[in-house]
C-alpha cells in the first residue's frame, strides 16, 4: 500500500482570500498563478481572475509540492467552542474549492504524513515527549485511515447515515460523519485539529512521524477508529455511548491509572456523584504546567479546570439557554435528571424538567451544546440546586469531570505517562485494549 493522499475541509465562506507562495496551476484553464488571490461565490458560480465557471471543483496545484505553500486568510478555529477565533493559516499541497449550499468550501489535498506533522503540532506542543509524539502519530494516522475507509463503505453501500432519533418528547443526536461528504475530515476539533504548517513542526515531531511511518492500530485485522480527547476525567467512555450504537472492543471504559480495570460502576448515580466530587489518583489528575503544556496550546491553557470543573447559572440564564438551544419553551427549569450514564459517568440521556413541559436530550455532545453557549466541558456532571421556591430553583451549579467525550486516548493522561517513562506502545495499549500495532505502508 502506498502513502494515501487526503482531503481536509478548511473553511466555508462566500468569499475566500488567499496567497500562493510559489507557482500554482489552475486545472480549469491551465494558467499559472502566484501571490494574493480572491475567489468568490456569485449566483451559483465560482468567480476567479475574471472567470465565472459553474464547476464541481476549482483546483490549484503547486508546481513544486515540497517548496510551495498557500495561505488562507481568516480561517475560523475552535468553531462554536469557548475560544473560537480567526487566524491566517498556511498549507502544503493543492487547494481545491467547490460550491456547497451557496458558499465556497476550501479543501487542502496533501500527503497523509504531511497532514500528521501538522495535526500533532496543532493538537499538542511540538516539544512533547518523544513517546507521546509517537503514540499520537499512530492514533492520528489510524483514526484518519479508519474515517476514509468508513466514508468509502458508506458511499458504496448508499446507506443514509442516520444520526438523529427525534420525537415531540425526545431528541437523541450524535455528531460524527454527517457533515463531511465532500472531504475526508475537517480541520477543526470536530475531527482532528489541523492548522497546516502554521504550527511549525519540530524535528522531534518529524522524527516521531518517520519512526512510526505507516504504523496503525488494528483489531481483528481492521484499522482501529482510534479516538482521543483532552481529558477523560479518570475513566474513559465507550464508543457506542457517544456515537452510533456500534461496539468496538478496543474502545472500552478503563480507569486512567496504573490499575486500568474499572472497579466502580459509574452508571449508578450515587457512584457517579462521589467520583465527580472527589479527586482520584489517575494519570490525568495532574497540574504540572510543564506536562500540561505538552498537550495544551496557548488557548487551551486558558482552561485551567479541565479535570474537575464548575459552572453556575441563574434560573433565567438556564431556562433562556435551553429555550434557545432546543427551540422548545419548557418554562422555568425545575430539574435536570440523568436517565442514563455511560461507564465513565458521562450522561447519555438527560431529562430536562420545566414547569410547563419536560424534554429528553442525548447523546453527550448534544447535552453539552444545549447546556452551554459553546460546549460544556463534558457531559460528566451533577447538578446542585439552590433557593428552591414552589419547585423552582433560583440557581444551578454544575460540577463536572473531564474535557471532551472521553473515548480512547486521554491526551493529558498520555502526556503524564510519557513523562513517567512509559513507551508509546505501553501508552497505546493502556488506552486501546485488544489492539495491536501493524505497519500498513
Amino acid at each position: 500500500m502506498q502513502e494515501p493522499k487526503i482531503r481536509v475541509g478548511i473553511m466555508y465562506e462566500e468569499e475566500i482570500a488567499f496567497q500562493l507562495n510559489g507557482i500554482y496551476t489552475l486545472q480549469q484553464n491551465d494558467k499559472t498563478y502566484t501571490g494574493k488571490q480572491t475567489v468568490k461565490y456569485i449566483n451559483g458560480k465560482i468567480e476567479f481572475d475574471g472567470l465565472r465557471c459553474k464547476t464541481e471543483e476549482f483546483i490549484l496545484k503547486p508546481e513544486n509540492y515540497e517548496n510551495s505553500s498557500f495561505e488562507l486568510f481568516d480561517v475560523t478555529i475552535g468553531i462554536k467552542f469557548h475560544w473560537e477565533r480567526k487566524e491566517n493559516q498556511c498549507f502544503k499541497g493543492s487547494l481545491h474549492i467547490l460550491i456547497e449550499n451557496e458558499k465556497l468550501t476550501a479543501i487542502n489535498v496533501l500527503k497523509l504524513e504531511d497532514y500528521l506533522a501538522s495535526v500533532i503540532s496543532s493538537e499538542m506542543k511540538a516539544s512533547s515527549s518523544m513517546e507521546l509524539l509517537k503514540a499520537h502519530a499512530i492514533i492520528s494516522r489510524s483514526w484518519l485511515m479508519a474515517q476514509v475507509l468508513k466514508s468509502e463503505a458508506l458511499q458504496s453501500s448508499k446507506q443514509i447515515y442516520q444520526t438523529i432519533t427525534e420525537s415531540s418528547e425526545e431528541l437523541i443526536k450524535w455528531y460524527d460523519r454527517e457533515d463531511h461528504n465532500t472531504f475526508d475530515v475537517c480541520a477543526d476539533d470536530h475531527c482532528q485539529r489541523y492548522q497546516g504548517i502554521t504550527r511549525q513542526s519540530s524535528n522531534a515531531v518529524l522524527r516521531a512521524i518517520e519512526a512510526t511511518k505507516g504504523i496503525v492500530l488494528t483489531s481483528d485485522g481492521k484499522i482501529c477508529d482510534a479516538r482521543f480527547s483532552k481529558c477523560c476525567g479518570g475513566v474513559s467512555e465507550t464508543f457506542e455511548n457517544v456515537w452510533e450504537p456500534e461496539t468496538h472492543k478496543y474502545l472500552q471504559a478503563i480507569t486512567d491509572g496504573k490499575e486500568s480495570s474499572l472497579k466502580l460502576d459509574l452508571k449508578i448515580e450515587s457512584n457517579a456523584k462521589n467520583w465527580i466530587l472527589n479527586s482520584p489518583d489517575v494519570f490525568c489528575n495532574n497540574n504540572d504546567k510543564a506536562i500540561l503544556s505538552q498537550v495544551l496550546n496557548d488557548y487551551d491553557m486558558e482552561t485551567p479546570d479541565f479535570f474537575r470543573w464548575e459552572v453556575q447559572y441563574t434560573q433565567d440564564e438556564l431556562s433562556d439557554l435551553i429555550k434557545r438551544k432546543t427551540g422548545k419553551n419548557l418554562g422555568q427549569i425545575q430539574d435536570l435528571i440523568p436517565l442514563e450514564r455511560g461507564l465513565s459517568g458521562r450522561i447519555i440521556r438527560l431529562k430536562i424538567v420545566g414547569d410547563e413541559k419536560s424534554f429528553i436530550i442525548g447523546k453527550e455532545l448534544e447535552i453539552r451544546k444545549v447546556l452551554s453557549e459553546s460546549h460544556l466541558y463534558s457531559s460528566n456532571f451533577i447538578v446542585e440546586k439552590e433557593n428552591i421556591k414552589n419547585t423552582i430553583p433560583s440557581h444551578f451549579t454544575f460540577k463536572g469531570a473531564g474535557w471532551g467525550h472521553g473515548v480512547g486516548l486521554c491526551q493529558i493522561g498520555a502526556a503524564v505517562m510519557g513523562a513517567k517513562g512509559y513507551s508509546h506502545k505501553e501508552i497505546l495499549l493502556h488506552y486501546f485494549k485488544n489492539a495491536e500495532l501493524e505497519k500498513r505502508y
